[in-house]
Parts: C-alpha cells; structure tokens; sequence
C-alpha cells in the first residue's frame, strides 16, 4: 500500500503545481493585455529631467485655457471662445493608452477657468462663474442644468480671464484683474497722470471671494479678500497649508512710458512676476509699487513718483518667490500626487505662458517651472522643470512660440497636464522611475 499512498501524494503535488502555473500564466497574460501609455520617443520636444516621459494626449483644439481631470481620468477643458456653441470640452481616453478617443462639449460661453471639485464641475466664463452636477463617473449629468454662482464681475478688454479656486469651507476665490496697465487716467498713455487713488481697485485688481453653494451672487453679496494685486491668473488653494496662493502677472512699458528712468534691458526683465501667499485682508500694492526681485525691494511705482530706485509700500504684502518679469504665470497647481519623486510633494507647479514685453528683447517663458516647498513654504530656489514648448530657443515675438502653457491638472495617478493655447494640445507628464 506505501507506493499507492506515494503515487496518490505525488499526484496531489503535481495538480498543484499545475493550477500554481496557470494562476501565474493567467496573471502574466493579464498584465500583457494592460495597456500601456504611449509616451513619446522623443517626449514631444520637451525637455523633462530624467526618469519623467510626455505624451501629447491631444492638440488642435481652439485655445484651451484652464483644464481639470476627474476621478476617472476623464479631463474637462475651458476654451477661451466657444467653438460650435461649445465652451467646454470633455476628453476621454477609452482604452488606456492615454491618447484621447472621444471628445463632446457643451457650455456656448468663453473664458479661462474650470475646477473639477468632488461632486461639481465648475467654470467660468469672463463675466460669471457656473456650477455642473457629476455623476458617479464624474460625468456633467446635464449641461442645461447648470448654476449660475457669480454673475455681473467687471469684465473689459484688458485682464478679463476669471480664473478661480476653491477651499475647503465651501468657499470660491475669483481674479477680478485690473482692466489698466498702472491706473492712469488714459491708460498705457506717455504722459498720463496717474489715479490717485486708483478707482479700479473698488471693483478689480484683486481677489474675491464667494460662496459655492449660493446663486446669483455679486459684488455684494461677495467679499473683497485682498486687493493690489494686478492680475492673478494663477491660483491654488494649498490644502495642506489650507491657504491661498496667487501668481501675478506685472506691469507693463516701464521703458516706453519712463525712458529717463529704465532703459530696454531693465525694462524686459522688471517688474517681478510674482508668487505670493493671501491672507483676508491683504494689499500687494497695485498700482502704487512693484517688486523687484534684484533689488529685493518693494519699488514706488514712477506713475507715483518713483525714480526706479525709492521703496515704498511697507505695509504691502511680500512676494514669497520673485521671477524674472514678463513670463506671465498663467497656472499654479500644489502637487499632491505620489507618482512623482519625494522632491514634488506638497511643490507648486507653475505654467508660464510667456509675454510680450519684453522686446526688443529675447521673449521668456513658455515653459512650467517647480518651486519646492516644505512646511507650507518655499524650500529652495525655483528651477525649470519643462521647457522647449516654445519650438526653438530665441522668440522675438510670442506668436512665434510653437505651444504656450496655459493651464495645469494633476490627474488621478499623480501625472501632470499641461494645455496650451497656442498649439491647442494638451500634455501630460509622467513619471517612468
């Protein structure tokens, strides 16, 4: 009976490792058929630090500003201008390669900016801002059902682009942007005296704040949370510091408007663009100074008697990170993601859309820069983290840049999007290891 007993024991191991190698089997053919992203082989131009690959999801489509992507990874995206009565985009890629499969829109209204925030999508257009229920897919259950939060903000031909963030206390915080280079009573003319003081800032130049969960809000129904501030495309809510933050675009014709005071080169490169933390009540001192970020002073504007030397605004707000001037910040997104190295974490990412004043100048820009943080503040020095969107090295005029950033996502796996307004293509980043 002792070979029966062993033949019986031999064949019970033998059945399991059979079912052992086809669980495996089955588990490797599995992960074969697991789509793989299509990163480019040449990372679409880009220049990322190693171990990071880009893929263009999209491109030609007509100036999209803002984007945000949902839980499914599916991405919404604001056009500047409707394109057949559609305003918003909704992107969807169906089988995982990360190469966009169908488009549909809604949304007959232009403007900049859109959140995705957990059951609503949100979007403004340069005048209003608007609230879209989501399904469980984060899917707008009905683009005719739509809210109107905010309506009647100024808007003008100069720095209309509301964009906007939220809080976590139910609270949404718009740019109103100055329509006004330096407040002058003509604007942007040689020789115009400047408004003092500068009536714009009643109804622009600042941030407000509003509900989310009320309609028809307005002015008065809002609440000015910081004033002086010209024009702040770029905004995030940290919510690891639980704190606005804000990137502004500043001032313009330094040289054209005071050629005894600054010449082409300083002009191209002041003021400073500027990363700056908000606090209810905050005054960063539009129109009265600017920052410059070699002098690391608050400078008194020459519409208001400065000499491009004389400080002023002691009780204006200081940057906490000062960039080279005329790159205009027209993103800033707090990474929270776990797909990138350590060093990301809790950074801001910054897309720049590149400008034009600096001429006759080389033009700057075009490019998304990271700024580390730790404890709620900046860690060390600002660096370059994609750049070559612009196609060559040297642009006279941005016009000729290939693609501009414009607008910044973290998508649900921790990769990063990037749109732009110029090409019309959107990018993502991601990290290979």
């Amino acid at each position: 009976m002792q070979p029966l007993k062993n033949l019986n024991s031999l064949s019970t191991i033998l059945m399991a490792f059979t079912f052992v190698l086809m669980v495996t089997g089955c588990k490797q053919e599995a992960k074969q058929e697991e789509p793989t992203l299509k990163i480019s082989s040449d990372n679409e131009g880009i220049d990322v630090p190693s171990g990071f690959g880009v893929l263009k999801v999209i491109d030609s489509l007509e100036k999209p500003r803002h984007i945000g992507v949902n839980a499914q990874g599916g991405i919404y995206v604001k056009l500047r201008e409707a394109t057949d009565e559609k305003g918003i985009l909704y992107l969807e890629d169906l089988d995982g390669d990360g190469l966009i499969d169908k488009t549909s829109g809604f949304g007959n209204y232009g403007g900049t900016g859109i959140v995705v925030e957990k059951d609503f999508l949100y979007a403004s257009s340069n005048e209003e801002i608007f609230r879209y229920p989501l399904d469980a897919n984060g899917v707008v259950k009905n683009p005719e059902s739509v809210d109107t939060l905010v309506t009647g903000l100024v808007s003008r031909r100069t720095h209309a682009s509301k964009s906007f963030t939220l809080d976590k206390q139910g609270n949404i915080y718009v740019n109103i942007g100055a329509y006004s280079n330096a407040c002058q009573v003509e604007d942007r003319a040689i020789g115009s005296p400047a408004m003092m003081p500068c009536t714009i800032l009643d109804s622009a130049g600042g941030v407000w704040q509003f509900r989310n969960d009320k309609k028809m809000q307005s002015y008065a129904e809002g609440l000015r949370y910081a004033t002086g501030l010209r024009n702040v495309v770029g905004l995030d809510w940290n919510k690891s510091t639980d704190k606005l933050f804000v990137t502004q675009h500043g001032r313009d014709m330094l040289s054209t408007l005071f050629p005894d005071l600054y010449d082409t080169k300083s002009s191209a490169d002041l003021p400073a663009e500027t990363l700056y933390v908000i606090e209810e009540g905050d005054d960063a001192g539009w129109p009265y100074i600017y920052y410059d970020q070699n002098l690391k002073a608050k400078i008194l504007a020459p519409e208001y008697g400065g000499d491009g030397q004389k400080t002023a605004g002691e009780d204006a707000i200081d940057p906490v990170v000062a960039f080279p001037g005329h790159m205009a910040p027209n993103a800033l997104l707090f990474y929270t993601g776990e797909m990138f190295p350590e060093k990301y974490r809790n950074g801001a990412f910054i897309a720049f859309h590149g400008s034009w004043n600096r001429a006759p100048e080389k033009q700057e820009g075009f490019m998304v820069a990271f700024v580390p943080f730790k404890n709620g503040e900046p860690s060390g020095e600002w660096e370059i983290f994609a750049n070559g969107f612009a196609g060559k090295e040297v642009i006279a005029s941005p016009s000729e840049a290939k693609h501009r950033p414009t607008g910044l996502a973290q998508g649900p796996d921790g990769s990063l999007y990037v749109s732009d307004d110029a090409g019309g293509a959107i990018f993502r980043i991601v990290y290979k290891g």
